[in-house]
């Protein structure tokens, strides 16, 4: 891997701080009495607006390139193209082996933390469910990890809105995480614990990326990996990010955040 100490190390510093984005979700559920749906459906808006304008028009392109020099013509282009449904059919996977009442895309309201609400539910069975939410997203996050780690590694001009974006994205899933186990123990330090342990699989993901890859780089394996990160991306953004904004009743907030994250992320393309 051509990259420097110092790049690697900026990168997995990101890869961790978009990771803890979930304790944010869970302090936010323990410190405000309302869930600001407006921003979350906006903020999530905007992430998939980044992620999808980021896969197709830099890192697919820089993909492409990157393989004419290894594998020029066709060939090249069918191993992008496979690399990119590769992405998609991993997270994809991913999201049918977790059982659907686990899957981490069902949104939660930090109004569920009050103590009414606790009262009124089955502690063993909250307990559980938050238990296996926070497998579930720490099972998501992995992926996540090493696409931001790539992408961090392609440069600071695309890495930061990428992590701002998959850091935005995490904070519903911290809520998800600690609104049932506070339910089941009552116990806000148990509830953020298990929100920073499913955020931390980010970086762990990154970190592995990183011992596996770095003996193997080259341009080849630098333009498939960033195809399929480009998969994870679009998947993310259309499967988990864009439900997620409708699901919390905004939908021209979604629309004007996705068109927004876009436009941010093309000023910044040009920019740097």
């Amino acid at each position: 891997m051509d990259a420097s100490i110092d790049t690697i190390l900026i990168a997995l510093g990101l890869t961790l701080l978009a990771g803890m984005a979930t304790s944010a979700g869970a302090l936010m559920a323990f410190l405000c009495k309302h869930t600001n749906t407006r921003f979350l459906s906006c903020a999530l808006g905007i992430s998939a607006g980044v992620m999808i304008y980021v896969s197709f028009m830099d890192l697919m392109p820089q993909a492409i390139s990157e393989i004419s020099t290894t594998m020029p013509g066709k060939s090249g282009m069918v191993a992008i193209i496979i690399s990119f449904f590769s992405g998609i059919g991993i997270i994809a996977l991913i999201d049918w082996l977790i059982p659907e009442k686990e899957n981490p895309h069902e949104m939660h309201m930090v109004e569920e933390m009050s103590p009414a609400v606790t009262s009124q539910q089955g502690t063993a069975h909250m307990h559980r469910t938050g238990f296996m939410v926070g497998i579930a997203i720490a099972i998501h996050n992995f992926p996540e990890g090493v696409a931001t780690f790539v992408a961090a590694l392609d440069g600071l001009d695309v890495a930061i809105p990428i992590v701002v974006a998959i850091a935005i994205h995490n904070i519903p899933e911290g809520i998800a995480v600690a609104v049932p186990i506070y339910h089941s123990t009552g116990n806000r330090g148990k509830a953020l614990k298990w929100s920073i342990l499913s955020g931390l699989a980010e970086p762990a993901g990154a970190l592995l990326a990183m011992l596996v890859l770095m003996h193997f780089w080259n341009p080849s394996i630098s333009a498939i990996v960033l195809a399929a990160v480009a998969g994870i991306m679009v998947y993310i953004s259309i499967d988990e990010l864009l439900p997620s904004a409708e699901e919390y009743g905004h939908h021209h907030f979604a629309i004007a955040g996705f068109v927004g994250g876009m436009l941010v992320m093309a000023v910044s393309l040009l920019m740097f």
